[in-house]
This record gives structure tokens, sequence and C-alpha cells, in this order.
């Protein structure tokens, strides 16, 4: 579409305007937060009129003015015995406060599981959940306890409205585990170019030449794995940690442990972490599993050459082989690590523009169309 069409159609009258409505628990420091940011955009860009709606109030991002926000306090019906019962209740209180406050959608796409639970309750149409993890790994589907409790509960979930998952790898996880009870799709997530590359020229950091890391301390993500290989090499880079997370206190020992207090800086969570990325002489990602790996993207962008372990799923989707690492391999994590020291420019790969917003947004629309008269209400 070019802009004098999106224009056009962005003057129209609002009642003559197609609406979506993005929702998810909150807009606090995670990726689908931010992927349902970036998504909000791109149906912007199409023309449309978009709502987003969250049920906590905290919110860490710069809100995209271009899009409508409500929000809907979850914590007032957690008094309700019961989480099945709660979610059932609240899902009308979000029906009737929908058609009230935003009319109709066109679609609605849901987000994460406290979204998803509350909208299987739903009887608007139109609904698609966005599956943003490797579903069998995040919630331990092995587990013959608690994972085969949440599998079960899952499995009611998704079976009332079709799949939209970020990856390949987690369409596949998501049909090995469920089947084929709903229509799915692979949709990667969308990569706002033009705002990375302003972010990422919104400072200089205080560091150079350094390694980067970004993402929260927490299990997937693996900071033991990297701190272990890392501690192989000769450490001739610093290794900078951006972010927050529950394990931090464990990781901080480990650097202690191995020695590593004058090689490794912990920076913190930072709403704008691209200009570390931007300037950076390369990234490094250790996961056991992603959904999509945003910052893959995002650091091919800003021109930053990436290495990761080939985990599920997400990143061999986005880089060439010779950039992927085995998992938990610390003798190979740690050789690629050396490789990447040495001369970084041989990991550099290119963005890829499929993943703009109004491209990504486009196929969103396209798969609900495909599936409008699927999971409609009874």
């Amino acid at each position: 579409m070019t802009n004098n069409a999106t224009s056009i159609i962005n003057n129209l009258p609002r009642e003559n305007k197609k609406k979506i409505l993005l929702v998810i628990n909150c807009l606090q420091g995670g990726g689908a937060e931010r992927v349902v940011l970036t998504l909000g955009q791109g149906f912007y860009e199409l023309g449309y009129e978009v709502h987003v709606l969250r049920f906590k109030p905290r919110v860490e991002y710069d809100l995209n003015p271009n899009l409508i926000y409500h929000v809907l306090k979850f914590r007032l019906y957690k008094k309700i015995p019961g989480a099945q019962r709660r979610d059932k209740f609240f899902a009308r209180t979000v029906d009737r406060y929908i058609t009230k406050k935003i009319g109709q959608p066109d679609v609605i796409l849901s987000n994460l599981d406290r979204s998803d639970s509350i909208f299987s309750y739903s009887r608007l149409p139109n609904i698609v959940y966005v599956i943003h993890n490797t579903l069998s790994l995040l919630y331990k589907f092995q587990q013959a306890d608690i994972g085969h409790q949440k599998k079960e509960n899952f499995t009611k979930i998704y079976s009332k409205n079709p799949c939209a998952c970020v990856s390949n790898g987690v369409q596949k996880d998501f049909l090995e585990n469920f089947g084929d009870i709903t229509p799915t799709i692979a949709i990667h997530n969308p990569i706002d170019r033009d705002c990375i590359r302003k972010l990422g020229d919104a400072f200089v950091p205080e560091y150079e030449n350094y390694i980067i890391h970004v993402g929260s301390f927490k299990e997937a993500k693996r900071h033991d794995v990297l701190l272990r290989a890392y501690a192989k090499t000769d450490q001739s880079l610093p290794l900078l940690l951006l972010g927050k997370g529950k394990l931090k206190n464990d990781i901080e020992q480990l650097v202690v442990e191995l020695n590593l207090e004058d090689k490794v800086v912990f920076l913190g969570f930072h709403e704008n972490p691209f200009p570390y990325i931007k300037h950076a002489r390369f990234k490094v990602l250790t996961s056991d599993w992603e959904g999509f790996a945003l910052v893959i993207a995002e650091s091919q962008v800003l021109g930053t050459p990436v290495i990761s372990t080939d985990c599920p799923s997400g990143p061999s989707e986005l880089l060439p082989q010779n950039n992927l690492m085995p998992m938990r391999d610390i003798d190979a994590i740690a050789a690629k690590l050396s490789l990447a020291m040495k001369n970084s420019e041989q990991f550099h790969s290119e963005f890829n523009e499929a993943l703009l917003p109004i491209t990504i947004a486009k196929k969103y629309i396209e798969f609900a169309s495909n599936c409008e008269n699927i999971g409609e209400k009874s």
C-alpha cells in the first residue's frame, strides 16, 4: 500500500475504518509485549484503527501514539475461586467492554496464556491466538504431573480458535503436542527497522569492543552455559549482560566462581537496548529454547553480527548455518566465541525485509480472513 493510500484510509471517519484489537496481559518489559506494539504499527500503516487492550496498567515501553489503549483490570476478579471460573466470568466483562467501547473488531489477536485463557470463553468472532513460544519446553509438558495437566488445559484453550505461531519451530512444536486441533500458520514476528535504527542512534555506550547478550535472567536463556563457555576463551573482549530476572543473583555468583568479575558487566534492564547492540562487536545467544528470537533480527537491522545456539526455535530460521552452535555444548560455544572475538564480521548476516510490520500485518489479515468461519461460538 502506498503512503498516499494509507494516508487517505487513516483520514476516513472512524465509523468507516476497520478495527484490529490486540490483547495482552500487560506492556511490561517482554518480547511479546514489544511485538504487540510493533504489529499494531503495521496494522495502522494498512489503514486500520488499532486498539490494544491489557489487563494490568503497568507499562515499560514508549506507547505508540498511533494506537488506542485500553486497560481492564483483571485483579478485580482475583477473589473469584478457581482459575477457569475466574477467567470465564472475566471473559463476559471483556466481551461487554469490547462491544461497548471498541465495537466489533475485524480481527482480535490474543497474546500469551492469560489472555488466551480468557478469550477461550469469549463469544466474540474472529479471534486468533498468537503463540509466542515453544510451549512444550516452556511449560515442561514432559513432566508427568504438572506438565501433563498444563498440556490438557492448553489443548482445551487452543482448540477454540485458530493459532498463529511466531516461527516454523513453534508451529512444529504446537502440532507435535496438540495435533490438528485448530487451523495453524507460522507468521514471523514483525521488526520495525526504521524505529530500531533511530533508537540505535539514541546514545553511544561508555563501553567499546565488547560482546553483548540481551535477555532476561531465566532458565531458557542459559546464562550459565554462556559464562562457562566464555571462561574457556581468552576473554579478549568483555561480556556485557543486559536484562533482569529472577536468576540474576545465581549468575552473579557464577561470575565470581569463574573469576570473571573484571570481564563481565551487568547492565541491568534498559528500555532501549539498541545502542548497546549496535556498538557491540557481536551479539551472542545461548538459549535452550526461543519462540522467534527477536534480538537476532534486531541485531541484523543494526548490522551487528550474531552467533546463537541452534535451539528450538527461531535462530535457524534467521541465521546461516555458520552462525549456529549446538545447545549446551560449552566447548563448541567457547570455540565459536573465540572465532567471533578474532573476526566478528564472518558472522554478519542481512536483515530480511519480509519481517517489516506492514508485511507481517498483511499475513495476519489473510490468515484471519481464511479462518473467519472457524471458531464462531455456538
